[in-house]
């Protein structure tokens, strides 16, 4: 057909390995369908040895994780939590949900993670104030891990809990240490759209053996030891499921080569890329490595002539290839606009320049090589 449309190219779907099948097929041949089973234990088990941490709870989501972080943290009303402004919003959702106040910090530009120096003025304005902050949420955005060595210091001068965001960042390491395991607790993601996948689900990780038998205690609705239904406390609906966990397992199996192909699907846009005037991308310092969950460039209109990241978007978009501007920064955001935050217009500027762009896996070599078609386009015009 003359008109037919374009394949579809997605910003990053799902990508499985095959045997994932073979764990679930296991799961209803023994009837493990729900509630959890040996799959959990074993995808726990997977993600405490890959990350190198004590403890693992497999979960519903990110989001459930991030929840059961802050009860477990005794995160409370009118408590105070930093957490990056340039995020999605499910990094600071639970802390409302707990009735505490985010405190959103902008970003620096060498990871575009929260700014140290930005946080540790926050927190010395408001503990004059006494408000001090109890803990504070760390993203490594888009797989680029956070300064970790300049918030370690920082969480134990002030005595804050630091809790990574790590669900872009399964794989990334900092000096060789996985992202997940410097914080006091860390959650995961394996939302479809991310490294790998359980369709929906998350984790929570930490070296306490205690926490993490409390966020499995919580999040199979807090039924006490009894054998009727009894509650002393309130619970929450948040475990993984057997059959999911099942996926996970397959899943961690090719995760390594998963994080082969998503960086070489940044090198092969950055160098594709690399003579277009006014486009940049977020390079790694010494010791940071990451997993390039997305592939994003920054378009620089004033240097690009006049070529914008919206241009490109749309320009993709007619194509049938999906792109996704950075993420909107919190402190913007109409829901959370009357919290505090401590800006230095980092995070506006990546909003405003910032292009995630077609990252997954399953890419081919057409497909990264359409996409940057259409961006040298808008130039040769």
């Amino acid at each position: 057909m003359a008109n037919a449309k374009p394949t579809k190219i997605w910003l990053s779907s799902p990508h499985m390995g095959g045997g994932e099948f073979e764990f679930v097929k296991s799961a209803f041949e023994t009837n493990w369908i729900a509630p959890l089973g040996p799959h959990v234990d074993g995808f726990e088990n997977d993600l405490q040895s890959y990350l190198k941490v004590g403890h693992a709870a497999a979960l519903s989501s990110g989001t459930a994780a991030l929840h059961l972080a802050l009860i477990i943290a005794g995160i409370g009303q009118g408590d105070l939590v930093l957490c990056s402004s340039f995020t999605f919003s499910a990094s600071a959702n639970p802390i409302v949900y707990q009735g505490a106040t985010p405190v959103f910090i902008d970003s620096e530009p060498l990871t575009w993670n929260m700014d140290p120096d930005l946080a540790e003025e926050a927190i010395k304005t408001l503990s004059a104030k006494g408000q001090m902050p109890r803990a504070m949420i760390l993203v490594h955005l888009y797989g680029m891990p956070a300064q970790m060595d300049k918030f370690q210091i920082i969480a134990k001068k002030y005595n804050i809990l630091i809790i990574e965001d790590a669900a872009e960042a399964l794989g990334s390491h900092w000096n060789g240490q996985m992202m997940g395991s410097f914080g006091d607790m860390a959650v995961l993601s394996f939302n479809g759209n991310k490294i790998i996948t359980t369709s929906g689900g998350g984790a929570l990780v930490s070296d306490n053996q205690d926490w993490i038998q409390k966020a499995r205690f919580l999040s199979t609705q807090a039924r006490d030891p009894a054998p009727h239904y009894q509650h002393s406390n309130i619970g929450y609906n948040y475990r993984m499921s057997n059959v999911l966990a099942g996926i996970g397992r397959g899943q961690m199996t090719v995760l390594a080569d998963r994080i082969v192909n998503r960086r070489a699907n940044f090198s092969y846009y950055q160098k594709a890329l690399a003579d277009i005037k006014g486009i940049s991308f977020l390079v790694e310092s010494p010791g940071f490595f990451s997993n390039r969950w997305l592939s994003c460039i920054l378009v620089d209109s004033a240097l690009s002539d006049g070529v914008t990241r919206e241009d490109i978007r749309l320009a993709l978009e007619k194509e049938n290839i999906e792109s996704r501007p950075l993420w909107k920064p919190m402190h913007l955001q109409p829901v959370f606009k009357e919290y505090p935050v401590w800006v230095n217009g980092v995070s506006e500027r990546l909003f405003d320049q910032g292009l995630c762009l077609p990252s997954g896996s399953n890419l081919s070599a057409a497909d990264l090589q359409r996409v940057v078609f259409i961006i040298r386009s808008l130039w040769n015009k």
